[in-house]
């Protein structure tokens, strides 16, 4: 029974009017929403990984792909969010739609979205932040600059504890326990700032762009899946997956959309558009300043303009990356603890997850805990590492949310869908196929990690949340009885 257990959409809708949002977004302000939660996490972050170790300067291709199935998936996503219009994410539809194991699963699934990609952020944090400290004179001590085994930033040896990428993580927790809200305005004005720095970083390290760093355009393979050649390209795109991360809270605006049948798309695919091509002409700047073997760093855009020489605009660039970066951390950190804070109203998770604090009125518990976790997470795990967790599990929701629109048009083909996937089924199908693509492309120990993760969420759930969830709703029902 708990397995196939639903909420009531109807009741979602209704509980969605009863405060509802002004329908006041078109679409300029989705698609400046969509840049500004993609711009500030993999353009500043992974760009470099993905090129020195995956594809070179053939990464251009690797974004174009991870785009293209960001858009599919995309796509599917805004139907769920359409159809239930209410504050939350593909946990909370699949709990609607496809009962609480398929809720439980993608719940479990998004941590590694949320929660390692706030760590993996915070590794790149930490990369401008010791490089813009090193501007300043002031060097930390190499050990504590990098995760163990890791290479230090601007240094030689390797790391212990990356202690800056911890400590801003629970910096970020600590705001948001206090209670951070960021307006539209607020959103707007950073996106203006994201962008002009990163405009400016191609204009004018477009001068310093030579030819021979860019060949040959696709290195060949070493012999090895995934070291460059075609299928470096393909592991790049699942690498720099990540980058798009964050495009979906697009789809989660549709009750505040003016005309979501019309805005929804055009939102989620300009944003994506707009982000694709300042990526490319980024990365292809940054790879004809440097060669692409020497960005295997957490700061790649520091070490392309301080190869310019350009020192004067180096502190802009780093001092945007800080803010750009804190910004997103401030996002992902926010999304996990509303979503363990749903889940424990749900029962799925202890109640502890869903305390909210007497004064801040946010969930102190939730925030506390998860923070400590990720600033472990952020200390002694290496950027690769993290940026493929996050990959592979976002990829994976997103394949579970292309599958789902389906089975919904079959199994609900009476639910009003204020937006409705085009091209049925053959979009959320290519965007199902196009995530598989590039999960199967990342490392097998990737796939490892990735099947740990999801045996633990089964045993937590089978040996405490499916009872627990029981209860809670055993208790909710005599109440919503009562309430008709």
């Amino acid at each position: 029974m708990g397995l196939m257990s639903r909420k009531s959409i109807a009741e979602l809708q209704v509980e969605a009017g009863r405060g509802i949002l002004s329908r006041s977004l078109g679409p300029l302000n989705l698609t400046t929403l969509g840049i500004g939660s993609v711009i500030g996490t993999g353009i500043f972050v992974l760009t470099g990984t993905a090129a020195s170790h995956n594809a070179g300067p053939a990464l251009v291709l690797s974004m174009i792909i991870a785009a293209v199935a960001c858009g599919l998936a995309g796509l599917c996503y805004a139907e769920l969010a359409a159809m239930i219009p209410v504050a939350g994410s593909a946990y909370t539809y699949a709990y609607a739609t496809a009962g609480e194991i398929f809720a439980w699963i993608i719940g479990w699934d998004l941590i590694l979205e949320y929660a390692l990609s706030t760590a993996t952020v915070a590794v790149g944090w930490s990369g401008y932040f010791v490089s813009f400290l090193a501007d300043l004179g002031v060097r930390m001590p190499p050990a504590l600059t990098a995760a163990p085994g890791a290479a230090v930033p601007g240094g030689v040896g390797t790391g212990v504890f990356n202690l800056p990428a911890a400590v801003i993580v629970l910096v970020v927790a600590a705001l948001l326990v206090v209670g951070i809200r960021e307006s539209a305005n607020t959103n707007t004005a950073l996106v203006v700032v994201k962008v002009a720095v990163l405009v400016l970083f191609v204009a004018m390290g477009a001068a310093y762009v030579r030819r021979a760093n860019l060949t040959p355009f696709v290195p060949p393979n070493t012999g090895h899946f995934g070291d460059f050649g075609w299928s470096g390209v393909l592991r790049g795109a699942a690498v720099m997956f990540f980058a798009y991360i964050g495009f979906d809270a697009v789809s989660t605006a549709a009750q505040e959309a003016k005309n979501p049948q019309r805005d929804m798309p055009i939102g989620i695919l300009l944003s994506l558009g707009i982000c694709t091509v300042i990526y490319i002409a980024v990365a292809v700047v940054l790879m004809g300043i440097v060669p692409y073997a020497r960005l295997n760093v957490p700061d790649p855009l520091a070490v392309g303009i301080d190869a310019t020489g350009l020192r004067w605009f180096s502190p802009v660039v780093k001092v945007s990356a800080l803010f750009g970066l804190f910004s997103t951390m401030l996002v992902t950190l926010l999304g996990q603890t509303r979503i363990f804070f749903t889940m424990s109203r749900d029962g799925l998770l202890p109640d502890a997850f869903g305390r909210v604090h007497p004064r801040f009125r946010t969930p102190h518990v939730s925030t506390a805990l998860t923070a400590s976790v990720v600033a472990v997470a952020a200390g002694v795990l290496p950027i690769g590492v993290l940026g493929q967790l996050v990959s592979i599990g976002t990829l994976l929701a997103f394949v579970l949310v292309c599958i789902g629109v389906i089975a919904l048009r079959r199994t609900r083909p009476d639910l009003p869908r204020p937006f409705r996937t085009p091209l049925m089924p053959w979009v959320p199908i290519a965007g199902a196929l196009a995530c598989l693509a590039q999960m199967a492309s990342l490392p097998l120990a990737t796939w490892i990690r990735l099947a740990v993760w999801l045996v633990v969420g089964m045993l937590i759930y089978f040996l405490y949340g499916a009872r627990r969830a029981t209860v809670v709703r055993a208790a909710r029902e005599p109440a919503a009885v009562a309430g008709d």
